[in-house]
């Protein structure tokens, strides 16, 4: 019997490992509804946690905007300044749209982490108590409050992990819980997902995890090697958040450190399929859905929506097919080698999952491979040409 052109997807994540790009992986794909494929690649299984990185920011932190959007408890005009007085943004006029659609002018990246660990060294003693990495959560928000704009509020699009910091803060005390609860309520349990954060003051995380980093803090990124020095540093335990700025927010973020399966980005990307559609309101209605996924009305030329990005022309991560045809497609990417695309038009929702910093972060062949897997998807579903 000849095998499905889906099915060779496995030999390219096998080939994903044996060549280098990272160590493990899973992925799934999802066509209308039904998965038409679901791989692992490493020395992992299918129930094994990714850290998902800054998928976070729509599994999470857009999903938990819409739920409290829907409850009338927050919404895309409720100002910064409502729940940091006085802070640049705040003062600016910062919304949380503008946090969403990354236009809030705040910058993309600030080490908190460094002076965090500078002053508190004993942050990375496992027996650290949790006054203490309370006490640090609450000078680190207090440091990204007071993060000066690098722009006026929406004049440009610029990835901020900093905002995504503050609007995790605002929708906890929007929604009247910590993130982590509000996920688990909100999110996980009404979409069966085993998705979680690893709360550092909740340790040891239960069930396996693929390894990232082995040292805390991390190694710079490439472009950040100058920003922080003469850090204390030391080895750290399986299953901490990789991001540093995450972990000093005891490991839960608005912009980082859930932990999850392929199973679990592929059921949340079906749900933004059955939210956009109007026949799935577990998290948000329909029209409300409809005005998160469409591109940022502001900006000219963003390729933001609320939470989501799309598609970039010229070298995008998910291939030359997926979003070439209205209405497009939303996703995210994670830096430790995670993503997710959802094309509105295909009805195709495409999980790929890895832990490509795990043999470090200088490494950056994800980036073709991410293309060249999301490509041959859509061509194995012979979906690369439509009516």
């Amino acid at each position: 019997m000849n095998q499905h052109p889906i099915a060779n997807l496995q030999a390219v994540l096998d080939d994903g490992v044996e060549l280098g790009i990272f160590p493990a992986a899973q992925a799934v794909v999802l066509h209308k509804g039904v998965q038409v494929f679901g791989g692992v690649a490493g020395n992992v299984k299918g129930d094994t946690r990714f850290d998902l990185a800054s998928l976070t920011k729509v599994l999470s932190t857009t999903a938990l905007f819409l739920r409290l959007w829907t409850e009338g408890k927050v919404g895309p005009d409720t100002l910064v300044s409502r729940y940091f007085p006085g802070s640049p943004a705040g003062d600016a006029g910062v919304t949380v749209a503008d946090l969403l659609y990354h236009r809030s002018g705040l910058p993309p990246f600030v080490p908190f982490f460094a002076d965090a660990l500078k002053a508190h060294p004993e942050l990375l003693d496992a027996a650290c108590p949790a006054s203490l990495r309370a006490q640090v959560h609450a000078e680190v928000l207090h440091a990204a409050a007071a993060t000066p704009l690098d722009a006026p509020v929406r004049t440009k699009t610029a990835y901020s992990d900093v905002g995504f910091i503050l609007l995790g803060d605002i929708l906890a005390r929007a929604g009247g819980a910590p993130l982590d609860v509000l996920f688990h309520r909100h999110i996980a349990e009404p979409l069966d997902l085993k998705a979680r954060f690893h709360r550092l003051t909740d340790f040891p995380a239960d069930g396996a995890t693929a390894p990232t980093g082995a040292m805390r803090p991390r190694e710079p990124a490439p472009g950040q090697e100058s920003l922080w020095k003469d850090v204390p540093s030391q080895p750290s335990r399986p299953g901490e958040v990789d991001d540093d700025n995450a972990w000093v927010l005891d490991g839960v973020a608005g912009h980082a450190g859930l932990f999850g399966t392929a199973v679990d980005v592929a059921r949340f990307g079906q749900a933004v399929l059955e939210g956009a559609a109007g026949t799935h309101a577990a998290i948000a209605p329909g029209p409300l859905w409809h005005r998160a996924l469409a591109t940022d009305p502001l900006v000219a030329g963003s390729t933001r929506s609320m939470g989501f990005d799309s598609p970039s022309k010229g070298h995008s991560s998910a291939g030359r097919f997926i979003g070439d045809t209205p209405p497009g497609a939303v996703g995210h990417l994670g830096f430790t080698g995670t993503s997710l695309w959802v094309d509105l038009r295909r009805s195709l929702v495409v999980a790929l999952i890895t832990n490509r910093v795990a043999q470090g972060r200088q490494d950056l062949r994800i980036r073709d491979f991410r293309p060249a897997f999301h490509e041959l998807v859509v061509e194995a579903l012979d979906l690369h040409v439509l009516p």
